[in-house]
């Protein structure tokens, strides 16, 4: 039992009931009060009693990062160097001992702060408490200057979770009283002891018996946007609500518990997870911008409640049992999103332009490939990707432009694109061993109103018009991709009858020339969805984006993919064009603009290809481009190969850590557990039961006519009455997060200037000459990249001596060069220009310049180094086969082959034909008597051939006599083991 009283200030004593004792406190500070009313609950108080002693061990703690440093001297190698601007790991509070009484006395008083609304008091990190009884969550912002705590119950019964908000905010000096405070009131039990630190709290989550809470533990910097960074997950923790380890609730004491944090174990959260502190990750710029906008026309400094895209919340099942319990649950708790952000900088000539691709997965109807296809019946789509592209000019960091005009920087741009499997009822059985099964058309709907649910929400995120891309293979030998191509025809067909003439589906079906023919089609698309750009709408207009283009093929992955990049790029240009860097509206391939959207883009379908599919793409841009090397091949099977792995053996684990994390599955008592279910498709579509009572939708009117209003910009009016006083901070405070004053940082530690970039593959000394245009823009030429001197030859065969070796360190050099060199295919074009020269196999054919013409002498080798020549290595040997070298002899005899005349006459006689051709008397007398004469044939020869030609009984069965009767020496040489393969041994 906890020794305890109330924090409430200058009162008398609290007694809970069932204390053995008591100590009165008098002297805690004023904020430890909630608007005129104690902190103390009725369940249990806030706080314990403390005394002046001091705990060894919970003294102090490191400081975190961003607090001015004491004094010089306390500085680090570390700090200055490498690393995150943040570390990657969180540092708890500063924890001191409790002042003495003294100090107390004399301590000025302190004003009131509490928490009116959401999002006045951003907690950045959190140290994580407990006591015998309790845990104690301590946020604290940016600064470390404000402090907020929470309360979790341990001893509520298993499925109950106790949950307290307190809404006071306290200084690092009253957070240090108050912790001490509960210390010293848990004296008897062990006190107060730091459990772990964490960035950031995910939510709850229980299955058969106590609820877990889900911790962020690691995080790193991948974007930022408007002065507020993205960070993405690297490291969780799930820390159970017990009370002690004896539990009888213990997961290994309960089997069914175990396996179900088993199961949850195979959701990888540190792969593709990110959240924000301040900026809204699950909604559109364009969205984000407009909200607050229209809060500010209303006056209102923040929009009046949070606005989350709880298609995109992937942590939404876990907020649900905290959502009625808290007032500000977004406060204490991130939204988290799935998917892929990326950011890089292109350089124009000291303009830094920012690009940053962000691909929302939706968390309804989610899973693995095979297991989730087309739609359910409340219209989501399998592998449904929201992905946005935002290119904007660094000029000023916010969104704000100069005045200031609140939200009406012009230099952001931003499109948006979709992805999504066909809107039908379809699937694909993959229990065989078929690595592409057949596609299975389900139910046939008349009235289409899966597809009706789908392009009415799609109506609702994007307006109007909704531009499909339809991929799907239309020319089969056997149909299979086609059948689905009819079906989905016809519900657009169907669906179109009912809308206006204006907002009607634009349905474009390719799978042919998918590049060639995209180029054409992206520019419609783009001119006809238009794309977000900011502005106050008087000296810089707004555009909005009204409408999008949804992409499909069967996966969604690698045509997709392909289609969505080409789309991409041409809003690119037209993004660019907003900006005032380029004057025209399109950039070209093969540009270090191109060159890094494109590896941007190839990264991001690789991510999303990995979540849904199980593997990497297959076919990547070079493929559709028809400019990949041909070693790629082995690298597409090998692809090919995981994601046939995947798909049949390990999607059904990844669809029941799915099903368990988003909430599709819960527990009950009496019913099937969840590796019992023969099929989880009650899990992801309504209840039967329900559909008697649910309302049925109009099969004529199946859109919502508001859905298709135009999207508008408000204009940038200056805040009304009292927000015209205050400064830009109180609306957006992207400069704490962003420039972090009073904090030691680098250069190389700032996220800014650790961005991939084209300048950083721009060959120095190219551009000390003057040789290298520094365009981005400027279509890149063999002539480009290194000076013409110092070209790297071509790849082709080279005409060496196979005699004349070199060192085996030589040797190893030629061959780890050269394969670095090929292992990034795709990034070849990063590749940075060097001046080493490699060493090659000596020529046969010497320098003219030092041996003039005469003729070459071939050198014959001793017998050891014939040994030594056959003694290859796997990798000496995989380097001869990719770079092939033969001698002169061999070459004039194959160029003597390829110059021998065509069209000669079948030679049926002896006699010259008559009227001969001149190719055919060269060749006749060419043929010296000599030659003919020295041909000859032994008699085992010719007994060995007609042996060859004779067809025995069983012609597969070899016996031992047929050995001396083989035409081939190598064979002979094989069966005695003195191959290449037998006679050494290869070097791993």
């Amino acid at each position: 039992m906890d020794q305890t009283v109330g924090v409430e200030p200058v009162r008398g004593t609290h007694r809970p009931s069932g204390s053995t004792s008591t100590i009165a406190t008098t002297t805690q500070p004023t904020s430890c009060r909630q608007r005129g009313k104690s902190i103390t609950t009725n369940d249990a108080p806030w706080a314990e009693v403390s005394d002046d002693r001091h705990r060894p061990g919970l003294s102090s703690y490191p400081q975190p990062s961003n607090n001015p440093p004491a004094s010089p001297r306390a500085l680090s190698q570390s700090t200055l160097v490498g690393g995150d601007e943040e570390p990657t790991i969180s540092k708890p509070l500063d924890r001191a001992s409790s002042p003495d009484s003294a100090r107390k006395q004399k301590r000025e008083p302190h004003v009131e702060e509490s928490i009116d609304q959401e999002g006045v008091c951003k907690m950045h990190k959190y140290s994580f408490y407990e006591t015998a009884t309790r845990y104690y969550v301590v946020g604290g912002d940016i600064m470390d200057s404000r402090f907020r705590i929470l309360k979790i119950d341990r001893t509520s019964e298993p499925g109950d979770l106790s949950v307290t908000e307190d809404e006071v905010i306290y200084t690092k000096e009253e957070m240090n009283l108050l912790l001490n405070t509960i210390d010293d009131g848990n004296k008897s039990t062990g006190g107060l002891r730091l459990k772990c630190s964490t960035w950031g709290l995910l939510g709850f989550i229980r299955f058969t018996g106590p609820y877990y809470l889900l911790l962020v533990t690691k995080k790193s910097q991948v974007a930022m946007i408007g002065g507020h960074y993205v960070y993405q997950i690297d490291g969780t923790e799930l820390v159970p609500l017990t009370t002690t380890s004896s539990s009888r609730l213990k997961p290994d004491r309960n089997t069914e518990e175990a396996r179900f944090l088993a199961i949850l174990n195979n959701l990888d959260l540190s792969r593709s997870f990110y959240f924000s502190y301040s900026y809204e990750i699950t909604r559109t710029l364009q969205h984000n911008i407009t909200r607050e906008r229209e809060a500010l026309k209303l006056g209102l400094a923040h929009p009046n409640k949070h606005d989350n895209n709880a298609m995109f919340v992937w942590n939404h099942y876990l907020l649900q049992p905290v959502m009625d319990r808290l007032k500000n649950t977004y406060d204490w708790f991130l939204p988290i999103v799935h998917g892929y952000v990326d950011q890089a900088t292109l350089s124009v000539y000291g303009r830094t332009i920012y690009i940053t691709i962000i691909a929302r997965r939706s968390r309804f109807f989610a899973g693995a490939r095979f297991l989730k296809r087309g739609a359910n019946d409340l219209g989501y789509v399998a592998n449904d990707v929201e992905t946005e592209q935002i290119v904007s000019e660094m000029l000023t960091t916010s969104f704000h432009a100069p005045g200031p005009k609140l939200y009406a920087n012009p230099n952001y741009t931003s499109y948006v694109q979709h992805r999504g499997s066909i809107p039908l009822y379809w699937t694909q059985d993959n229990t065989g061993v078929t690595p592409k099964p057949p596609i299975e058309l389900n139910l046939v709907d008349p009235f289409y109103s899966a597809a009706a649910l789908h392009f009415d929400n799609l109506f609702q995120r994007y307006g109007a018009p909704i531009y499909v891309l339809n991929l799907v293979k239309a020319r089969e030998r056997t149909p299979r991709e086609s059948k689905l191509l009819k079906e989905y025809t016809d519900a657009i067909d169907y669906l179109n009858q009912f809308l206006p003439a204006d907002k009607k589906i634009l349905h474009k079906a390719r799978d042919q020339d998918v590049i060639a023919t995209l180029e054409a089609i992206a520019e419609d698309v783009v001119s006809t969805t238009g794309f977000f750009r900011n502005g106050d709408g008087q000296t810089k207009p707004a555009t909005m984006q009204n409408g999008v283009a949804r992409t499909n093929c069967i996966d969604c992955l690698d045509r997709t993919n392909a289609a969505q990049f080409v789309i991409g790029k041409r809003a690119l240009g037209y993004q660019l064009h907003a900006l005032g860097v380029i004057s025209e509206k399109s950039v070209e391939y093969d540009t270090d603009a191109v060159n890094l959207f494109t590896h941007m883009y190839h990264d991001h379908g690789d991510t999303i290809a990995v979540q849904y599919g199980g593997s990497h793409l297959v076919n990547t841009m070079e493929t559709y481009r028809k400019i990949n090397q041909w070693t790629s091949h082995s690298r597409d099977m090998v692809e090919s190969f995981k994601r046939y792995y995947n798909n049949s053996f390990l999607d059904g684990q990844r669809q029941e850590a799915y099903n368990l994390f988003l909430g599709n599955y819960r527990f009950a008592q009496g019913q099937p557990m969840l590796w019992d279910l023969a099929t989880d498709y009650y899990l992801h579509h309504a209840d039967p039961r329900g559909w008697l009572e649910k309302h049925r939708r109009s099969y004529t009117s199946w859109y919502t006519p508001e859905f298709l209003e135009p999207r508008e910009m408000s204009l940038v009016l200056e805040p009304p009455g009292q927000l015209s006083k205050l400064s830009c901070s109180f609306f957006d405070d992207y400069w704490l997060e962003y420039y972090r004053p009073l904090a030691l940082s680098s250069f190389l530690k700032i996220f800014s200037f650790k961005l991939n970039s084209t300048l950083r593959y721009i060959p120095l000394k190219l551009t000390q000459e003057g040789k290298y245009d520094l365009s981005p823009f400027r279509v890149r030429t063999g002539n480009d990249q290194e000076a013409p001197e110092k070209r790297r030859n071509k790849k082709g065969v080279t005409i060496v001596d196979p005699q004349d070796e070199i060192s085996d360190d030589a040797s190893s050099q030629v061959s780890q060069t050269t394969t670095a060199a090929k292992r990034t295919s795709i990034q070849r074009w990063l590749q940075p220009q060097t001046n080493e020269k490699l060493s090659v196999h000596p020529s046969i054919i010497k320098d003219p310049q030092s041996q003039g013409t005469e003729a070459v002498q071939l050198i014959q080798p001793a017998a050891a180094d014939k040994a030594l020549s056959a003694q290859w290595t796997l990798d000496q040997f995989v380097e001869n086969s990719l770079n092939p070298s033969v001698t002169r002899n061999e070459a004039e005899e194959y160029e003597r082959y390829i110059s021998h005349p065509l069209n000669l006459p079948l030679v049926v006689s002896t006699e010259t034909p008559p009227n001969p051709s001149l190719e055919f008397l060269e060749y006749v007398n060419s043929i010296s008597p000599e030659a003919v004469a020295s041909l000859h044939c032994s008699e085992e020869d010719l007994a060995n051939f007609e042996a060859f030609l004779k067809v025995s009984e069983n012609p597969l069965t070899i016996s031992e006599s047929d050995a001396p009767k083989k035409r081939y020496n190598a064979y002979q040489k094989w069966l005695r083991g003195k191959s290449i393969f037998k006679q050494q041994r290869v070097d791993p």
